[in-house]
């Protein structure tokens, strides 16, 4: 392991920051949204946000013990010290790249207001002014979480007339892209564990699939996630079946360990595939790319390492004329860092928006104007992430049984 500690740093005086403490809460929102502050001595506090779930605050705490004194604007060398120093603890997968992810966010953000510049620009170019969103509208009004967990509603909320209705609602808002849940309480009903669908499980899928494209038509994207719940020749054929209606894409058919499998299932079907919200760092996901085993990459930036890392998966996608469209069920400052990430990428397609049902989403922030207009959010200007927090919506919001900024 290699030791930072007896570097000095001899760069300009305006540049030479130190970290003098790292410190995480939990907001609860339509999931558990995990923030985290970076403090310097410059007087500037960088905010990020790390995937949801438990854990991350913890191993946020744990990072005090090495990055304390470090230079903040060291963003990349401070990830890999992290992966470096916290190996033995899985720090090449798992919540350890996690909890990274969300720190290597707070550090743009402060290294952008340190140094006058937004984000998108530290991350390189600016090739986009705004991000275009699509909204998961999960399944009508079945979505629902009881302690952390997916909870099914009642049947008729599965309706297809549910989700058309659920999809005006949301087309009328100015979405133009949409996605829903395709994974239903009755895919269980014949056998819940072997992943094999029914002809009469698909035809119940492909009445959903036509009650929403009947509803807004051709010119709005629509896809469908089916949280890795199939068996290959399930997934394919659910996939050929839903073929005539042009879907922006079908999503975690499959689950996600065997790369064969889902380049099996990617490969025969013409309905386009997308996956990769659940792989950690670049190297899980090289292969999936250089293979072809997925025509849309969907890797989330606070989940797999980072804002720098999602950039190297575009840039493997890029080189294969392959889109990437970022996973994000974030607060809005996730949600931000991951507009920064689509400003400074090529190849950047759509934005998840997954927070629909938190009437308070944009009160996190300190500002007066919505994030989202007309299904899309604005690059900002300002240095850093261009947000700041509203400290008292963020204290109102915590996780019960959790605590705030120390």
């Amino acid at each position: 392991m290699r030791d930072y500690s007896d570097q000095i740093d001899t760069r300009d005086p305006d540049r030479d920051v130190q970290i003098t403490g790292l410190d995480a809460c939990v907001v609860e929102g339509n999931f558990e949204w995990n923030l985290i502050k970076v403090e310097t001595d410059a007087g500037v506090t960088g905010i990020g946000e790390a995937y949801r779930g438990g854990g991350v605050p913890e191993l946020v705490e744990y990072t005090n013990r090495f990055l304390v004194g470090e230079n903040p604007l060291d963003v990349e060398r401070l990830v890999r010290y992290i992966f470096q120093e916290m190996s033995g603890h899985g720090g090449t997968t798992g919540k350890v790249v996690t909890a990274a992810s969300g720190i290597e966010i707070a550090l743009l953000d402060a290294a952008g207001k340190i140094l006058g510049l937004p984000v998108y620009q530290l991350l390189g170019s600016k090739y986009r002014d705004e991000v275009r969103l699509y909204c998961d509208c999960h399944a009508g009004e079945a979505y629902a979480v009881e302690d952390g967990a997916t909870a099914y509603a009642d049947a008729e909320a599965y309706s297809p007339e549910a989700y058309a209705a659920e999809a005006a609602r949301v087309t009328d808002m100015g979405f133009s892209a949409l996605k829903f849940d395709l994974d239903l309480p009755a895919d269980n009903e014949n056998d819940p564990y072997n992943g094999r669908l029914t002809n009469a499980a698909i035809r119940e899928k492909k009445e959903i699939v036509a009650a929403v494209r009947e509803e807004i038509g051709y010119d709005v994207d629509l896809a469908f996630d089916c949280h890795w719940d199939y068996s290959v020749e399930s997934a394919k054929r659910l996939a050929d079946e839903l073929a005539e209606f042009d879907l922006m894409w079908l999503e975690d058919l499959i689950p996600p360990e065997n790369m064969d499998a889902q380049k099996e299932v990617t490969r025969a079907t013409r309905t386009p595939v997308a996956t990769g919200e659940n792989r950690f760092r670049v190297f899980e996901l090289s292969d999936l790319i250089y293979d072809h085993g997925v025509d849309i990459v969907t890797p989330d930036p606070t989940t797999v390492g980072g804002l720098t890392e999602t950039m190297r998966i575009a840039d493997r996608a890029e080189e294969n004329y392959m889109p990437m469209s970022p996973h994000n069920v974030c607060s809005p400052v996730g949600t931000m860092a991951c507009v920064h990430l689509g400003a400074a990428t090529p190849n950047f397609d759509l934005l998840e928006y997954h927070a629909l049902e938190v009437d308070w989403w944009d009160d996190l922030l300190a500002r007066d104007e919505p994030l989202i207009e007309d299904g899309r959010i604005a690059v900002p200007e300002a240095p850093g992430l261009g947000i700041e927090l509203d400290e008292a919506v963020v204290e109102e919001h915590l996780l019960d049984g959790t605590d705030g900024w120390d």
